[in-house]
Parts: structure tokens; sequence; C-alpha cells
């Protein structure tokens, strides 16, 4: 079965609109992970806009405490800066079960892209050995129907994160045939490289289904905005249960409470 981590930067980035501790992102969290959720995702940036290093050190405690893992993505090549200690360094704090590398820039409103293998391997071969010696397991953030996913494998990356934005807009027009025949491609192709696969970036109950129809053996999809975005209206129990549910083959009903 294909397992769930939420993404709880958007009850940060409504934290921070704010200010103050309120809504409580431990508290988000711990309601995930007791409607089911397999473990939590978090993207913090060096511009601290919505997840921050101290979010990360009070979710690697909860997640710790229940069994559940803790993803945390980042860019590796985004140096320190106060307040941010460095994606290297917060991991190597932390210690998380997995370690999602995103070349992503300080100006991105969310991630778009994967790496170019032909221009960061090198700079990624060192990253992954350290984050690997921590104990952390290493996903690598690439675009459906990249190129060099054997440089992936050759410099010790676990998996790789499908990044799955074409695919939902796609089929938000009812058109993904061609973005799914990417996505399968790729990941069939990792896979015979002995990477495992994850998924994550725009996916909902709308297309969850669709694509862990299309694309074989995905072992963990990251959703953080749709859901969040859903569970406004129906509740972080409710709609964590209804993605576990279309993990689990059920289709997604009632969602529009």
């Amino acid at each position: 079965m294909t397992l769930l981590s939420v993404n709880v930067n958007k009850i940060a980035v409504l934290r921070n609109s704010r200010g103050g501790t309120e809504p409580d992102v431990v508290r988000a969290a711990r309601a995930c992970l007791s409607a089911g959720a397999h473990g939590i995702t978090v993207h913090p940036r060096p511009d601290l806009r919505h997840i921050r290093p101290d979010d990360v050190r009070a979710l690697s405690s909860l997640t710790r405490a229940q069994g559940a893992e803790l993803n945390v993505e980042g860019n590796p090549f985004a140096p320190a800066r106060a307040g941010y200690p460095g994606f290297l360094a917060l991991c190597d704090e932390v210690r998380p079960a997995q370690a999602t590398l995103v070349p992503d820039g300080d100006g991105q409103i969310t991630s778009d892209h994967g790496f170019d293998f032909s221009r960061d391997t090198e700079r990624l071969r060192p990253l992954v050995a350290g984050l690997k010696a921590m104990g952390c397991r290493v996903s690598l953030f690439v675009d459906a129907g990249c190129t060099g996913l054997e440089q992936a494998a050759h410099i010790g990356a676990d998996r790789i994160e499908i990044y799955t934005g074409p695919f939902a807009d796609a089929a938000l027009v009812g058109d993904a045939g061609d973005a799914l025949a990417l996505c399968r491609r790729t990941a069939r192709e990792a896979q015979a490289l002995g990477l495992g696969v994850n998924a994550g970036h725009d996916l909902s109950q709308d297309n969850l289904a669709e694509f862990l129809a299309n694309v074989p053996d995905v072992l963990e999809v990251s959703i953080g905005h749709a859901l969040i975005g859903e569970a406004l209206y129906a509740g972080l129990d409710t709609t964590v249960r209804r993605y576990l549910g279309i993990l689990d083959g059920r289709p997604a009903s009632g969602r529009r409470d």
C-alpha cells in the first residue's frame, strides 16, 4: 500500500500570517497521525515563510514519540542564514527518517521542477553521502520524463520523488494521458535502477486514484496544499481518512461537505 505523508506547511503559513502560535502545527500534525497518516512532511525554507526550524524540532519529537516518519524537504544548496542553519545542519540535528532534496530557489512560491542530473550530480554526491551517514533515507525530486536517473542511483540516493504538478494540471482539464505516461515511464526506469518511487505536488482527492492506477508501485505520496484546503470544509480527521481510503482502493465520496 502507498503511504501517506501529510505536508503541514500550510498550517504554518496561516499561523505566520497573524503571528503567535495558532494554529498549532504540532497539534495539526498530531491530528493527522491520529487519523492514520503514516508520516509528516515539512519543507522549511531559508526565508522562514512557513515551517521554521523550531517547528521541525518539535515535529521530530512528535513523530518519534508516535512511531511515524518525518520527511524533511529542502534545497541542500541554499546557504545558512539568520534563523536558518542550512538543510544539512537541520537534518543532522533532527535526523529525519527521510530527507527529500529539492532544487527550489529562494524566490519560488513552491517547488516547480526537479534536478538536472547533467549539472547537479557532482554537487549532490557529497550531500547524499552526508545525509545517509546521518541515517536518513534520501529522495531526490525529479521531473517526470527526466534523464539521468542512473546518476541518482550511482550517487547513492534511495528514492526519487516524481513532481506531479504537470499531471495535476492535465488532469484538471481531463487530458492526463501524456503526463501519466511520463510519470509511469520514470517510475519504471527508477525501479529498474533499484530506486524507490515517491510522488507529490498538487495531488488531491480528485486525481490521486487516477495517478496511482497508472503509475506502478508508488511507495509514498506527500500531500499538503490540497489536503489542508479540503480539511477546511470536512476537518483534518475526515480528510486524512478519505485519502487513506483512496490509497486503500476505495473511491472518494462525500468530499464536498
